[in-house]
This record gives structure tokens, C-alpha cells and sequence, in this order.
């Protein structure tokens, strides 16, 4: 999405508020961002901080072309800053050197901007430091804050932000674009669950790695329907060895989830539901009858508290034993 146009056809409201702010030259000092993945965040924030920037705005729309909006695509521009965590979290030193950039004048001029993604993993020493920049605001500076979970974000930050929420995108709508581009129904199906981005699903298609992933999860699920004894041994050797990172661990768990969705689907009739499997797959009935709805239940609410405590920098083999053991019947 690289116009507002774009961006107004699945982020109407957002897309309006922003727009507005824009023409009547009223740009906010600080924006949180908030929603899930694939909602456009990123591309919102990029656009927000070209209009500041481009050389040759067209109206509310930056050119594309100049060396402006060029530098700002590859995260190359002098006074666009980006923090992104360091391993699971943003640690205090990043902002530390983000407040030092921020003491000199800008190279290009005196309009800087700081984009910080994944904004809720802010360790808490880190957010009192961010909150210096926002109880000091100055015009010639904009934050733009990132998160799919806002309520991990300090209040005092959430106060001196304009929160702007960005709704899911229609899955069916996506799924469309998917087959369009090529994608087999039934995976596009998956895809428009996981991910609203266009460009992150195409590359999931052909990944390796996803594809090893979905194969995981539908193996974990038979050895636990067959031999739940031997789930933790399957874990240690296959699953936890796969998941490598925390942004794997997090699409795993989706994965997992999305599967036992299916299965309860399955035990209450409602085939149109399935995400994951194949409605004519053998192991949906076996994983039906060994497990209750009351046990699905409570395994679904297992795999979001794992995907929690992630978010809380849990160790991940300890999250995923615990969630084999609450899984084992």
C-alpha cells in the first residue's frame, strides 16, 4: 500500500483520521498504531513519515520517486529512525542511543522522526525512557508506535499517543486476492487466517519452512491422539528445534490453534469453519472422539495463555512442555 487511497480501502477509518491531520496540517507528535498483524501498521507509519519528508508531495500523497521517499522504503533515511526489539525485547541502551541521535540537529533538517515497532516489548526501564520524548513534544518531531497488544503499554504512554485502531481485514476478501495470485483455495484459506499482508502470504506459500511447520503441527496431533506419552519426546526432538525464534514460536502456536479449531468444528458439524485441515482428512475423527468439547476448550485456551506468556518472554521450552502436558488427554 503505498497511497492513502490504498490504504482508505482497508483502513477506512484510520485512513480518514490520519488523512484529515495531514490537510489541515496537524500531524500528531506521537501515534500508537494498534492492530493485528497484517492490518497495515508499518505501511501506514512509512506513509506518515513521507509526507513529512517527500520532496514532491502530491497533495496527501507522497511522490514514491524522490530520494526522499526512496531512502525512507529502505529504512536508509538519516532522520527516520527505527527501533525494532533486540531478541525479545527493546531494551533501555536502544532508546538511550535514540535520545543521543535525537540531542543533534537533524542532518537534512530539523524534522525527525522515530518509528518503534513491536511497541508492547518495551521493558519497563525502556518505556520511562520513551516517555521523556513524549512528555516533551516538540513539533519538529513525530513517534510512531507499533503493537498488536496495546494493553501491554504503559498508560502513561497510551495518554500522550493518539491511538488510532486498526480494524481486521475481511479474510474473504484477501482469500480472493490469494487465489487471484495463484494460491490453492484451501491454503489461501489458512493464509487469509494468519496474515492479511499480500506479500508476507505469497512468501509463506513457497516457504519451506511453513510447509514443514503445518506437517508438525498435524503430527503432534496424531501422536497425542495415538501415543500422548510421547508427545513431550516429540516436541523436544522435532517441534521445538523447528520454532526457532520467537516470531516462529508465535506462528506455530497459530498454526496448533487453528487445528484444534477444526476439531472442534468437526464435533459440533460446522465443516464451513475449517481453516486448517482438509474436511476429508482422516485424523479429524480420531482427534474428535479421543478428545471432549470440554477438553478442546480448555486446549484452546491452553495455546492462547502459551502465546501470552511469550509475549511476557517466557522461556519457550518451558511454554511448549507445559502446553504439551495440558494437551496430553
Amino acid at each position: 500500500m503505498k497511497t492513502w487511497s490504498e490504504i482508505v480501502e482497508v483502513q477506512p477509518l484510520a485512513s480518514r483520521i490520519i488523512t484529515n491531520s495531514i490537510k489541515k496540517d496537524r500531524i500528531s507528535h506521537a501515534y500508537l498504531l494498534q492492530g493485528d498483524r497484517g492490518t497495515g501498521k508499518e505501511e501506514m507509519a512509512i506513509l506518515i513519515a513521507k509526507v513529512l519528508f517527500c520532496e514532491k508531495l502530491n497533495g496527501i500523497d507522497p511522490c514514491q520517486e524522490c530520494s526522499n521517499c526512496k531512502r525512507i522504503d529502505s529504512h536508509n533515511h538519516p532522520d527516520v529512525h527505527w527501533i525494532e526489539p533486540d531478541g525479545k525485547s527493546i531494551k533501555k541502551e536502544q532508546v538511550e542511543k535514540l535520545q543521543k541521535e535525537f540531542t543533534y540537529s537533524g542532518l537534512e533538517s530539523n524534522r525527525k522522526v522515530y518509528i518503534i515497532k513491536d511497541a508492547d516489548t518495551l521493558t519497563v526501564n525502556a518505556s520511562n525512557r520513551i516517555l521523556k520524548f513524549l512528555e516533551e513534544p516538540s513539533r519538529q518531531t513525530t513517534a510512531i508506535m507499533l503493537t498488536e497488544n496495546s494493553q501491554s503499554i504503559i498508560p502513561t504512554i497510551r495518554s500522550r499517543c493518539q491511538v488510532i485502531d486498526l480494524k481486521p481485514l475481511n479474510p474473504l476478501f484477501f482469500k480472493k486476492q490469494l487465489v487471484d495470485n495463484g494460491i490453492e483455495a484451501q491454503l489461501a484459506v489458512l493464509l487469509s487466517t494468519l496474515t492479511n499482508n499480500l506479500q508476507e502470504a505469497m512468501d509463506w506459500s513457497q516457504e519451506e519452512w511453513f510447509a514443514e511447520a503445518r506437517k508438525l503441527m498435524v503430527q503432534l496431533i496424531e501422536i497425542l491422539t495415538t501415543s500422548p506419552i510421547d508427545g513431550y519426546l516429540f516436541i523436544h526432538s522435532h517441534l521445538i528445534p523447528h520454532l526457532k525464534d520467537r516470531n516462529d514460536q508465535e506462528k506455530g502456536l497459530d498454526l496448533l490453534l487453528l487445528a484444534f479449531k477444526d476439531i472442534l468444528y468437526y464435533q459440533i458439524g460446522n465443516e464451513k469453519k475449517f481453516v486448517f485441515f482438509d474436511p476429508t482428512n482422516a485424523l479429524l475423527e480420531k482427534a474428535a472422539m479421543t478428545y471432549s468439547g470440554e477438553q478442546l476448550i480448555d486446549i484452546l485456551n491452553a495455546i492462547l495463555q502459551a502465546k501470552r506468556k511469550l509475549k511476557q518472554n517466557v522461556q519457550p521450552t518451558l511454554v511448549f512442555e507445559q502446553l504439551t502436558l495440558q494437551m496430553q488427554r
